[in-house]
């Protein structure tokens, strides 16, 4: 585990079902701990910025957790407090992304459904300069481009699989003009040709499919871990103007399954993606 932010949410989630093999409420264990039902919550969600050991070994002490068990927790404690990459980037993206960017670090597979803008992992500089300037918030560009760089820097690592479906309004959006429309549609054909990425498109008039109801999304896949207990579960993360969710129940994380999968259905192959995706560039050019 090479981040914190991994090591929390795996903290979290066995200190949740620690609580929830013992049949206790949140409320309840937080109060037994003396701490806010809110503070637990934090905690087991992978939200909490500063997690103490002395906090993990009360709720160990409460769950009655065998001695192996306690000893991974307090590793993980210990794992938590370490700073990511992304930690110098500060200011450079929106609070509730700061969980996100961790996660992503983490993941051996990632897949993202976009609608109407395209992927954060495959925009070229002029291109999220163009959407920020568009939001009008108050960021520091140069630091937003320097952490959009080194989140790119993940496609060159074979390891790495990406995957992004794209609907094809998202090529015919027009940001930041024409000129920075062509550099974007020929770094669009170069990345799809890396063995680890895949990009296909759902044109206009394709039947219709689960994306439509599920709106945008990214899934995101964690390596296994020798230790079944540490490998961290699939993670849905939707975010808006507003704000991010993540979602991580089996039930919600099967319904994005399928969703995926009903995307897929009807996308492009990544051979016809590639020639759309050319065609657009000439238009562009003209």
């Amino acid at each position: 585990m090479s981040n914190s932010t991994l090591p929390r949410r795996v903290l979290g989630r066995r200190l949740r079902e620690f609580r929830e093999e013992r049949k206790m409420s949140r409320t309840h264990a937080a109060r037994a701990c003396e701490m806010g039902s809110q503070t637990l919550w934090r905690l087991e969600t992978g939200r909490s910025s500063e997690i103490k050991r002395v906090t993990v070994n009360l709720l160990c002490d409460l769950y009655g957790v065998v001695d192996e068990d306690r000893r991974m927790l307090l590793w993980l404690a210990t794992e938590s407090r370490k700073d990511g990459w992304w930690q110098s980037f500060v200011g450079g993206f929106t609070p509730w992304a700061e969980l996100f960017i961790g996660l992503e670090a983490a993941t051996c597979s990632y897949t993202t459904w976009q609608s109407a803008i395209l992927p954060g992992l495959l925009q070229i500089p002029e291109y999220r300069r163009a959407l920020w300037e568009l939001q009008g918030q108050r960021v520091d560009i140069d630091s937003e481009l320097g952490l959009l760089a080194k989140r790119q820097e993940r496609l060159a690592d074979p390891s790495f699989k990406l995957k992004a479906l794209v609907n094809e309004l998202a090529l015919h959006q027009n940001v930041g003009g024409k000129d920075v429309m062509v550099q974007q549609m020929c770094h669009l054909v170069e990345i799809s040709r890396l063995p680890n990425v895949s990009v296909r498109t759902v044109p206009f008039g394709a039947p219709a499919h689960l994306g439509l109801h599920s709106k945008d999304f990214v899934f995101l896949e964690f390596p296994e871990h020798p230790n079944p207990a540490l490998t961290e579960s699939p993670v849905i993360y939707i975010e808006n103007s507003a704000g991010a969710l993540y979602l991580d129940k089996p039930a919600e994380i099967e319904m994005y399954r399928a969703a995926r999968a009903d995307i897929e259905r009807v996308a492009l192959s990544e051979n016809d993606t590639r020639s759309l995706i050319e065609a657009r560039q000439k238009e562009y050019g003209s």
